[in-house]
């Protein structure tokens, strides 16, 4: 089949009724950048592909590996070793030959965040969750441009999702993260923020799984395609300006396995007393972890 077969309004109009023809011009004219082709990030480019929206500016500096199979979008046998950028790409464009799609293969990284961010309506996050100090500096250049930013991590058989809107709680003011900080820290910081509730605990079948050090964590392709849904979902009103959209210092997180979906607020971020409480549990159960 060849490109001039296809069919923008064709091939979106299932979205219809959903949206309205004028949302689906927005959607189809607006610019998303996303960092990170891996187990979030794979499926958001798939599903905000599916949603109609046609230019993106995309970073990746990784390969396709086995470890890879459980949960990403394009981990196969057939593309062991390629780049995750490109494959991810090719599917996209396999999808809509029409997108516009500006590839960072080097990752973003402080060189390059300009041209990354530059002319972009909305930031997706889909960094590895250790990827703590490239994150922050994204968000907070992201905070600096008045850009929205999703992240919605995948977290056990659920989503944990986190807004940072233009003009409101900053990623530092809410984690309370900085540079001086161990990766142990910056990691216990980034998974308290975004998970409050703990609720994806009760589904957790061996806490040792969970390796700052090794930077390694356990995942699911439930986590990882539920997120990309639940992104796709706050894209959308953003973009569109509809819709209630919680922002930091409110989070959202739905876990599968229990059937619960939890809001949590921390006013004034990381200086509230339930944060500190929450990362307080969180290192001892990081500590009775590492004495097993």
């Amino acid at each position: 089949m060849k490109n001039s077969d296809f069919n923008y309004d064709l091939a979106f109009s299932r979205n219809f009724g959903w949206v309205t023809k004028e949302n689906q011009l927005q959607l189809k004219n607006s610019r998303v950048a996303i960092a990170g082709m891996g187990g979030v990030g794979g499926n958001h480019i798939i599903t905000l592909t599916r949603l109609g929206i046609e230019k993106f500016h995309l970073a990746d500096f990784d390969t396709f590996e086995i470890h890879n199979f459980n949960r990403q979008a394009g981990a196969m046998m057939s593309t062991l070793g390629q780049a995750k950028l490109s494959v991810m790409s090719r599917l996209a464009l396999d999808i809509n030959p029409n997108l516009e799609i500006k590839a960072f293969s080097e990752g973003v990284q402080e060189q390059n965040m300009d041209a990354f961010l530059n002319g972009v309506d909305i930031f997706v996050d889909g960094l590895d969750v250790y990827e703590i100090d490239i994150r922050r500096k994204v968000f907070m250049e992201c905070h600096r441009r008045g850009i929205p930013v999703v992240t919605v991590g995948p977290v056990g058989m659920g989503g944990a999702l986190l807004n940072f809107l233009p003009g409101q709680m900053s990623f530092d003011d809410y984690f309370g993260i900085n540079s001086q900080q161990s990766l142990e820290e910056k990691f216990a910081r980034f998974l308290v923020g975004l998970t409050p509730s703990f609720i994806h605990m009760k589904a957790m079948a061996d806490i040792s799984s969970i390796n700052p050090k090794e930077r390694k964590a356990p995942s699911t392709p439930m986590g990882c395609y539920l997120a990309a849904g639940i992104m796709g979902s706050e894209v959308l009103k953003i973009l569109l300006k509809r819709g209630k959209v919680y922002a930091a210092p409110y989070s959202l997180q739905f876990d599968a396995y229990s059937n619960v979906l939890k809001k949590k607020c921390f006013w004034g971020g990381a200086k509230n007393p339930l944060f500190q409480l929450r990362l307080w549990i969180f290192k001892r159960l990081m500590k009775a972890r590492n004495k097993k």
